[in-house]
């Protein structure tokens, strides 16, 4: 009964599949755009970062260089921010503008910002959740089990995917959150103004894109599973 719902699943994956290809794509374009606009200071992006924590007087955290591409990130658990070659050395717009919005989760982290504290706690019980996502849509929406074992094995994913999901919902407003610190801190601190400044705010925009596809992939597929198993009822 259930397993023609399988496909449904996957036209649903590659949908999102490929408008999440189009955000990453736009990010990047838009990343390499901005990558080709010096800033004025001649400041790289470690250097940006380091005057941005000085400034909110955070002295606990390190910046320390990466690897890859648009691989930057903060870690709260070994309080430093992790910045992608390209960003760390980079003295450019792009840089500027990660190496400040990833400094914003560093003061989001300082601060004791709500969003950023409750998704932090989640993580170990994301990371179960997730790990077992796969196997259960196999058993349940794949139609391996049925009956009644095959209801309840569909509920056990559906909670699964409620734990993700608002987990990648949670992650919105500590997204926006940090790039909207970063944005105020780099015009009010005249490390980017003017055309810099929307540059800044472009590029941290499609960024911020690929978190909202991200949302709306993991609440499309919950809110369709939910119907699956009412429907699995009558």
């Amino acid at each position: 009964m259930l397993s023609g719902g399988y496909g449904i699943y996957i036209i649903i994956t590659l949908v999102f599949a490929g408008v999440g290809w189009l955000a990453s794509n736009k990010l990047k374009g838009t990343f390499e755009k901005y990558s080709r606009v010096p800033m004025t200071s001649g400041m790289s992006g470690a250097e940006v970062a380091q005057r941005m924590l000085t400034h909110y007087n955070i002295r606990d955290v390190k910046i320390v260089a990466g690897q890859g591409t648009l691989t930057d990130h903060y870690n709260p658990a070994t309080r430093t921010v992790s910045l992608s070659p390209a960003v760390f050395e980079g003295r450019n717009v792009s840089a500027a503008a990660v190496a400040s919005h990833e400094c914003g989760h560093a003061v989001q982290h300082a601060e004791g910002y709500a969003w950023l504290q409750f998704r932090s706690k989640m993580v170990p019980v994301v990371q179960v959740a997730s790990r077992f996502q796969s196997i259960l849509l196999m058993l349940t929406v794949g139609g391996i089990a049925g009956g009644f074992f095959g209801q309840t094995m569909l509920l056990i994913t559906i909670a699964a995917f409620a734990i993700t999901t608002l987990f990648s919902v949670a992650t919105l407003p500590v997204e926006f959150d940090a790039s909207r610190r970063a944005l105020a801190w780099l015009e009010q601190s005249g490390t980017a103004t003017g055309p810099l400044h929307d540059g800044a705010k472009d590029a941290l925009w499609w960024a911020a894109m690929t978190y909202v596809v991200a949302a709306l992939s993991a609440l499309t597929i919950l809110f369709w599973l939910i119907l699956r198993y009412m429907g699995s009822r009558r």
